[in-house]
């Protein structure tokens, strides 16, 4: 009788895919302030780098997790960063993706969400913007009633004052989780959103008594939270 010889051939196995979606660029300065360390030096702007911790610790408990740092907000659009996210679900194949945005990443999932339902098993908007069709970054500022540009280093960036058109029912049956940050400087902004999902109903919501950027100083109570995620 003959034998047959296999190769084994190991293939990777990940829990979930997460997808990270960083708000608007933060300055170097804003995140060593923010932590207490000289991290990065001055002068630099992190993109996905404000993810570094988050993703490290997410791969250590077996999730696959893509980072992408958007391209310029001041000379591309809202909808040039929804095709980016759009583009990485498609290149690498992901399906059952936990698609999270922080800040202005919020706008940004709401689109992506809105065109790719099939591959999002969850939606995490963390401290970020809610947005209706029609309304923009900056008009989530004044439903707050607050001027966006009376914050330091907010500009009126093209991809901010872009207003989304998306069709809500399109994700509609996608679970949705919300962070909110209850020491962030943004808390009437967020305000909007909190009231927003408490009239909707089927949210997740949570809380961190921390900043707008979790991930800088609650990192390690803003990881667990991330990574229970994959287990809801």
């Amino acid at each position: 009788m003959g034998t047959e010889s296999k190769e084994l051939v190991e293939i990777p196995w990940y829990m979930v895919n997460y997808v990270l979606v960083h708000g608007g660029n933060i300055p170097s300065e804003t995140w060593n302030r923010l932590t207490g360390r000289n991290t990065y030096p001055p002068g630099t702007l992190l993109g996905a780098k404000v993810w570094e911790g988050t993703k490290a610790y997410l791969e250590s408990h077996g999730h696959r997790v893509f980072a992408p740092t958007l391209p310029d907000e001041h000379t591309h659009t809202l909808n040039d960063h929804i095709d980016s996210v759009c583009s990485i679900l498609r290149a690498s194949d992901l399906y059952t993706v936990i698609l999270a945005g922080h800040s202005y990443g919020g706008m940004v999932i709401t689109g992506v969400a809105a065109r790719m339902p099939e591959r999002i098993r969850q939606l995490v908007y963390i401290d970020a913007a809610l947005p209706d069709t029609g309304e923009s970054l900056f008009d989530q500022f004044e439903k707050g009633g607050v001027n966006p540009l009376s914050f330091a280093g907010l500009e009126a960036a093209q991809a901010y004052v872009e207003k989304i058109t998306f069709d809500p029912r399109k994700a509609r049956g996608v679970p949705k989780t919300y962070v909110l940050c209850s020491k962030s400087e943004f808390v009437t902004v967020t305000a909007v959103a909190k009231r927003k999902i408490a009239a909707q109903g089927g949210w997740r919501y949570l809380e961190l008594p921390t900043s707008h950027v979790p991930m800088a100083t609650m990192p390690q109570r803003f990881y667990r939270m991330m990574e229970m995620l994959a287990n809801s």
